[in-house]
């Protein structure tokens, strides 16, 4: 691992058993560099995650500071401590699952740097719709480390991965990087979405997720029917 990952995951272990607390500020960098026994620039990139994983904000003049949120329930959903997949969001539907492609390749470049891994290494490359109650919601291209999250079957495909990460192998899922956009379907999607109307727009999701350690454990796009779902967000200053 990459010297300023190990800071930042050390940092990010700090903030989230309370050591660092929200609202308040970091050591200053040339303290941590004394601490971590690295160069400033090693630092300024580990405290770069950290602010990429919505952990700390940098304030010109004044140094980084947890980021603090006063409210319960936002506070809840800043954490993601209840991170849900589509079985959970459609817990009271009949969820099903089609698998159109389940194989192990290795990652592109861009891939390979967002899982924090190397083009050399291995991924699950998966590729689901999913329907619930009958309905086509989704169609999910999802990639996860093989050394990371092992064991997967298609038998857990068919059912909720989260849930065998969660419970199966006992990690617990932190966080989401997620970036969204409208798009148009492509042939297959339009096939397994049932979309006959091809001007139908589709709304991606592009994420990258993480374990409460920090590893990066899954990169996803999933390209959701425009008629079938609902975003929400909360805005925190």
């Amino acid at each position: 691992m990459i010297k300023y990952q190990e800071v930042a995951r050390n940092i990010r272990k700090k903030i989230l058993n309370g050591e660092y607390v929200a609202g308040k500020q970091l050591p200053l960098e040339k303290e941590m560099c004394v601490y971590y026994g690295v160069s400033r620039i090693t630092i300024k990139r580990a405290l770069d995650e950290l602010v990429k994983q919505g952990l700390v904000i940098k304030r010109r003049g004044s140094g980084t500071f947890v980021k603090s949120v006063e409210d319960e329930d936002i506070r809840e959903l800043s954490a993601l401590r209840q991170f849900t997949g589509f079985s959970e969001t459609y817990k009271n539907c009949k969820v099903e699952t089609t698998i159109i492609k389940f194989d192990i390749i290795h990652p592109s470049e861009e891939v390979a740097a967002k899982l924090q891994m190397t083009v050399e290494d291995f991924v699950y490359n998966i590729i689901r719709a999913r329907y619930a109650d009958g309905r086509p919601i989704v169609v999910e291209y999802t990639q996860m480390p093989i050394g990371l999250i092992p064991g997967i079957k298609r038998a857990i495909l068919e059912k909720s991965i989260y849930s065998y990460i969660q419970k199966e192998l006992q990690l617990k899922i932190q966080s989401a990087h997620r970036t969204l956009r409208a798009v148009m379907p492509n042939e297959m999607e339009q096939e397994y979405l049932r979309i006959k109307d091809t001007v139908m727009p589709l709304l991606e999701v592009e994420q990258v997720a993480f374990l409460d350690d920090g590893r990066p454990f899954e990169y996803s796009i999933s390209r959701h029917r425009g008629d079938e779902i609902e975003f929400k967000t909360v805005s925190i200053k």
